[in-house]
C-alpha cells in the first residue's frame, strides 16, 4: 500500500511539473523573435519572414494546441527544438548537463563528506575549543554568497597568482588525452568546485552537528558506555550513524539549490554547464529549450528524492513501518 501510495505521489508531482514547466516560460514578457535576432534585425525583418519565422518556430498555434504538441512530443522522446543553438533541445541539453553533474556531483559529495566529519567532531566536542572554532569559521564562510566567493577565487589564484585558468572546462585545441586530459580538466575544475564547497559545507556540519548532540544525550549512548564501547565506537557508530538521517534528506532537497547556485558559478567561470545554457536561454526566451532544462532538472530532482526515500529507510528501519 505504501508503495503505491508513494508512486501516486510522484505521478502527480510528475503531471504538475509538467504543467507548470509548460506555462511558465509562455508568461514571460518579450517577443521570442525580438530575443533571438535583436533589435536591428527584427526591425529589418520583412513580414513575409516574420510569418515563416513564427510558423517554423510553431509560435502561431494557440496555447492548447500547442500543449498537445509538448505531451505528444515527450511521449515520443521529443523535447523539442531550440531556437537559438538552432539544433534538438536534448542534444544541447545533454551537451552540457553532463559538466553541471559533474561539477555539482562532486561538490555535494564532498561538502556532504567534510561537513559530517567536522559535524561529528565537533559536537562530539561541544563547548570546546575545536567546537567554537568550527562553528565560527563555517559560519562566517556560508554567510558569503557563491558568486562572490567565486569571483574572489578567480581574481586571487588565476589572476594575481596565475595557478589556474581564468574560464572554460578544458584548454581549447589542447590535444590531450588520458591522465593529460584529466589533469587539464581538474585544472579547469578547482576553482568552481572549491567555491561551491565552501558555501555549502556549513550545511551538513550543522545538521549533523545539531544531530549528534542530540544522539549523545539517548539511552542508547549511555547503554553503549556502560557496555564498555570505545569512543570511536560511539562517536562514529552509535551517535554519528544516528545523526546521518537529517543530513541524508537535506542533502537529496538541496539538489536543486546546487543548481541554482552552479547557475551562478558557471557564469562567473565561463564554465559551460546547464546554468550557463539556462541563463543564454532565458535571455533570447528559447521556450523548448527553457522547457527542456526544467523538465531535466525537475525529473532529476524527482528520481534524487526517490533515491533519498529508499535510503531513508535502510539508515531507519523504523520508517518503513510509520505508515
Amino acid at each position: 500500500m505504501k508503495k503505491w501510495t508513494s508512486a501516486i505521489n510522484y505521478l502527480i508531482a510528475l503531471v504538475m511539473i509538467l504543467c507548470l514547466n509548460f506555462i511558465l516560460p509562455r508568461l514571460m514578457p518579450g517577443d521570442p523573435l525580438l530575443a533571438i535576432y535583436g533589435d536591428e534585425a527584427f526591425i529589418a525583418m520583412t513580414p513575409e519572414l516574420k510569418a515563416e519565422l513564427i510558423s517554423r518556430f510553431a509560435l502561431d498555434q494557440s496555447t492548447g494546441q500547442q500543449f498537445w504538441t509538448y505531451i505528444s512530443s515527450l511521449v515520443r522522446g521529443d523535447l523539442g527544438y531550440s531556437y537559438y543553438y538552432n539544433a534538438p533541445v536534448m542534444t544541447v541539453v545533454l551537451g552540457s548537463l553532463a559538466w553541471t553533474v559533474l561539477l555539482v556531483g562532486l561538490a555535494i559529495i564532498i561538502s556532504t563528506l567534510i561537513g559530517v566529519v567536522l559535524g561529528m567532531e565537533s559536537g562530539y566536542r561541544r563547548g570546546r575549543p575545536l567546537d567554537r572554532a568550527l562553528l565560527g569559521s563555517l559560519m562566517f564562510a556560508s554567510g558569503f554568497p557563491d558568486f562572490f566567493v567565486g569571483i574572489l577565487l578567480l581574481l586571487f589564484f588565476g589572476v594575481v597568482l596565475g595557478l589556474v585558468p581564468l574560464a572554460g572546462v578544458v584548454t581549447p585545441y589542447a590535444g590531450y588525452s588520458g591522465l593529460m586530459f584529466l589533469a587539464d580538466l581538474f585544472k579547469h575544475l578547482a576553482l568552481p568546485l572549491t567555491a561551491l564547497v565552501m558555501v555549502r559545507i556549513a550545511d551538513p556540519f550543522l545538521l549533523t552537528r545539531s544531530a549528534m548532540v542530540i544522539s549523545l544525550g539517548e539511552p542508547f549512548i549511555f547503554t553503549a558506555r556502560a557496555k564498555g564501547c570505545s569512543d570511536r565506537v560511539i562517536r562514529y557508530r552509535h551517535a554519528g550513524k544516528n545523526s546521518l538521517l537529517p543530513v541524508v534528506t537535506a542533502t537529496g532537497m538541496q539538489l536543486p539549490h546546487m543548481v541554482t547556485r552552479a547557475l551562478f558559478i558557471e557564469i562567473v567561470f565561463s564554465y559551460p554547464g546547464v546554468g550557463s545554457l539556462l541563463y543564454n536561454a532565458l535571455l533570447t526566451r528559447d521556450y523548448p529549450l527553457l522547457q527542456g532544462i526544467l523538465l531535466v532538472l525537475t525529473v532529476t530532482v524527482l528520481l534524487v528524492n526517490l533515491l533519498v526515500d529508499i535510503l531513508y529507510t535502510r539508515l531507519d528501519p523504523r520508517i518503513a513501518y510509520a505508515y
